[in-house]
């Protein structure tokens, strides 16, 4: 499974089994945060083996006992990177069999369990092992929602555009805005929480759909 595939069969989940993270899967799943926080610069952690931070009041999760931090040093356009390389992580976590979910709330910050640095935050976690099961697809808006897409626009532009409508946002807000102009693509946020982190995940899907890198964006 590659990363487009991954996309298309992720979806969000929140009942694991306690099927330990090992082996080859494990060293596959640490190497991409390493290469993802040293290219975002960022200070993404999996935290293993710790059950607490989901034991909440009216939790919708059950099993999580690993999760990774989507942490760094606040400033400039550190949530949008949080979302770009933590769905790097959640991607690549898919092509080797994982589940995950972005948890940005319902979750507690255990003491000493992930390491900040000084003007460091943890942005989101993301909930990671072997699902009970492979979730839901969610329901979706159109491209015509979400972008300017008309008959002039390449077809490249569609296929980004479908596929950051896959990419999973903050109760399914989907507020990202895509416009194609003199061959460069605007991204916009919307308003409400979490809409910047939001933005970064799209952005990531836009670019695997369109089959293109950063330089498309204006």
């Amino acid at each position: 499974m590659d990363w487009k595939q991954a996309m298309e069969a992720r979806h969000s989940v929140r009942q694991y089994t306690d099927r330990p993270l090992e082996g080859e899967t494990l060293e596959a799943l640490l190497a991409c945060i390493d290469t993802c926080n040293a290219e975002g610069g960022l200070h993404l952690q999996l935290v293993q083996n710790e059950p607490k931070a989901f034991q909440t009041k009216n939790s919708h999760f059950s099993g999580v006992n690993h999760y990774i931090a989507v942490a760094g040093k606040k400033g400039g356009d550190f949530e949008e990177r949080c979302g770009y390389y933590g769905e790097k992580v959640v991607l690549t976590a898919q092509t080797l069999g994982l589940n995950t979910c972005w948890v940005a709330l319902s979750y507690k910050r255990v003491p000493g369990v992930v390491q900040l640095r000084q003007g460091e935050r943890i942005e989101a976690v993301i909930s990671v092992g072997y699902g009970a099961t492979q979730g839901e697809a969610h329901k979706s808006k159109s491209v015509a929602q979400v972008s300017n897409a008309d008959a002039a626009t390449p077809q490249w532009f569609l296929d980004g555009v479908e596929a950051a409508l896959l990419a999973p946002t903050a109760v399914n807000q989907q507020k990202f805005f895509f416009a194609y102009q003199n061959g460069k693509v605007i991204a916009r946020p919307g308003l409400g929480f979490y809409t910047r982190l939001d933005l970064g995940i799209a952005k990531l899907h836009f670019e695997l759909g369109a089959e293109k890198d950063g330089s498309i964006w204006a």
